[in-house]
């Protein structure tokens, strides 16, 4: 009596497990951001699973920006951005922002003590170049303040500038990931600009003053300085304080 021929069986896994085996495939072979990856069947025969687990796991792979799917074209390395991370304390934030300012204050907190120890790291480092770099930043946030015109981005840049000495690829992503969360709550929960610029750009020209005069405890207390004031202007913001 003839039969259809059947399929091979396939080991049913957890995504988690699956996503956690293309990871290592990805290790063991040292493939690097932007490699192709193999195709969904190569993957199948070479994991033992279904394509839906195949591709449950890919999908939840790119939401980590580990794969980056290219419809038509394919399945790739991706950057392992910090993106996903600052998705997650965003969506934290907001959901707890409800009530208080806990959370937010939480991330606050945790990027003030990165920035002062970073911050000493950094001091011998620096060069005229460097500060001159910073000192030109500062001016045109006053200028800014000056106009009336917001300068987050200039912000952004001043810390970006300070840390590139460090020649750490990773600060300024976790840098970066912080100051995504802080401006994606103030767009979304309405916040104005910032209701004292001139003490913003006085305590960015502080910092730089400390370590213009190679005064370290000095620039780390400036910087503590500069993060007491944006917790404080997130908390007068939430209560309606402009």
């Amino acid at each position: 009596m003839w039969r259809m021929p059947q399929e091979p069986v396939r080991e049913r896994r957890g995504s988690s497990q699956v996503q956690h085996e293309v990871t290592q495939l990805i290790l063991d072979r040292r493939l690097r951001p932007g490699a192709l990856l193999p195709t969904e069947a190569e993957l199948m025969e070479e994991l033992g699973v279904s394509r839906n687990s195949v591709r449950e796991a890919l999908k939840a792979l790119q939401a980590l920006d580990i794969v980056e799917i290219r419809h038509g074209y394919g399945t790739y390395v991706g950057q392992a951005s910090l993106t996903p991370l600052a998705d997650g304390l965003t969506f934290r934030t907001l959901v707890q922002l409800t009530d208080d300012t806990h959370a937010l204050a939480e991330i606050l907190q945790v990027r003030a003590v990165l920035e002062e120890g970073l911050v000493r790291e950094v001091a011998a480092s620096l060069t005229d170049a460097t500060l001159s770099e910073l000192e030109d930043l500062v001016g045109r946030m006053e200028a800014c303040a000056v106009a009336g015109e917001a300068f987050p981005e200039l912000d952004r840049e001043f810390h970006e500038v300070l840390y590139r000495p460090l020649g750490n690829a990773l600060v300024p992503q976790l840098l970066g990931a912080f100051w995504h969360v802080f401006h994606r709550v103030a767009g979304v929960r309405g916040w104005s600009k910032d209701p004292a610029p001139e003490v913003t750009v006085r305590r960015h020209r502080d910092i730089v003053t400390a370590l213009r005069a190679g005064d370290v405890g000095a620039a780390q207390r400036a910087m503590a300085d500069h993060f007491r004031g944006i917790e404080a202007r997130a908390g007068q913001e939430t209560r309606g304080v402009g």
